[in-house]
């Protein structure tokens, strides 16, 4: 549900987060060009950085997370291809469609646990060789996954759908936004990681707290025509050095400490264990995200009701999370939630829960 103010805590998501004061030093100290020209030499040093930590070839900055995906689909499908997702994929639910609207592909969801699915359901999920059928190009994964509550994917699961990938003759990609969590909840270094894709996308604005930018790694030829398609969509970008200036700040002193949000987001999935009419299992909280679904015995329109009171409860008390509109609260911790904000933050969210069991009481007599 849209807030009308900033909250004083605000865990509505990671993307909140704000540049610390040494990150817009080395931002108003970045050496910049013209980078659609000759180049601009921060963002030159930026995208061989992120190559080489994912152990691919080449990478492209661009401006949203949005658009290194979609670069992703355009440069691996042509139109009339399908795609193969989980059902609950950021691509599908939170990027406009531009799967559709600007690669003219269709888009198979698949169900699973988590935001996972095996290479079994990809088998099940491959068009045959018709001509009424859109042929299967792209298999697209997201890890962490976002409405799969943070989740982490295992190495072997991912290697395991890489593996029937290459077999079926498809293209592999990895939403990696929050890939920066996946590596330090795992201790498995990146590279390792993102070893059986053929493009991965990378987010700078969320956990690692810089204020734009994304970029998408692959082979030299298919970030080549991601070079085409980024002008294209008008995401080339002029002196952008003193945007990749903050992500090369953030990846030299934000990662390790993402540990901390793993750490917050486990505090408050106790809180939410205790607390009544309500249900998570702490251990299913991996990173940083923290979803609790209300009322889980009583209906969806009923649980929709308690989700957006609960969120204007907590809002009202300084604490703000967003109601997902499926019965569940979603809270997401960052580096602009410090630890004595975690307490009362929790604190709000036990206050909040004994009114609205309070409330149900009440309704029962």
């Amino acid at each position: 549900m849209a807030q009308s103010h900033e909250p004083r805590i605000d865990l509505r998501s990671d993307t909140v987060t704000k540049p610390t004061e040494a990150m817009r030093r080395a931002m108003a100290e970045a050496e910049v060009g013209d980078d659609v020209q000759e180049g601009d030499p921060t963002v030159r040093a930026l995208e061989a950085r992120v190559a080489e930590m994912l152990g691919k070839a080449a990478a492209i900055f661009v401006p949203s997370g949005t658009m290194a995906n979609l670069l992703a689909i355009k440069t691996q499908t042509s139109p009339g291809d399908e795609i193969v997702a989980h059902e609950q994929a950021h691509i599908f639910h939170w990027e406009t469609g531009g799967y559709a609207a600007v690669a003219g592909c269709s888009i198979r969801l698949v169900p699973g646990d988590s935001g996972e699915f095996t290479p079994l359901t990809l088998r099940r999920a491959i068009r045959f060789e018709d001509q009424h059928c859109p042929p299967t190009r792209l298999v697209s994964i997201e890890n962490t996954h976002n409405k799969g509550g943070g989740h982490v994917w295992p190495l072997d699961a991912i290697d395991d759908i890489g593996s029937t990938a290459k077999e079926l003759d498809l293209r592999f990609h990895i939403d990696g936004a929050r890939l920066w969590n996946a590596g330090v909840a795992s201790g498995e270094p990146l590279s390792r990681i993102v070893q059986p894709a053929n493009t991965v996308s990378v987010c700078f604005s969320k956990g690692l707290g810089a204020p734009v930018g994304s970029a998408l790694v692959g082979d030299r030829t298919t970030i080549g025509l991601a070079r085409r398609w980024r002008k294209l969509l008008g995401g080339s970008m002029r002196q952008a050095g003193v945007l990749a200036a903050a992500a090369l700040h953030a990846l030299d002193h934000h990662i390790d400490r993402l540990a901390e949000d793993h750490e917050h987001a486990r505090m408050l999935a106790e809180v939410v264990r205790e607390s009544p009419g309500m249900v998570l299992d702490p251990q299913a909280v991996q990173t940083n995200i923290v979803f609790a679904r209300m009322l889980p015995d009583e209906s969806l329109e009923t649980q929709m009701r308690a989700a957006d009171a609960f969120a204007q409860s907590l809002e009202s008390r300084g604490t703000g999370v967003l109601s997902e509109g499926d019965g569940r609260v979603r809270a997401v911790f960052h580096l602009g939630v410090s630890r004595d904000q975690v307490m009362d933050a929790c604190a709000a969210w036990r206050a909040c829960a004994q009114d609205l069991a309070a409330s149900l009481l009440d309704a029962t007599r």
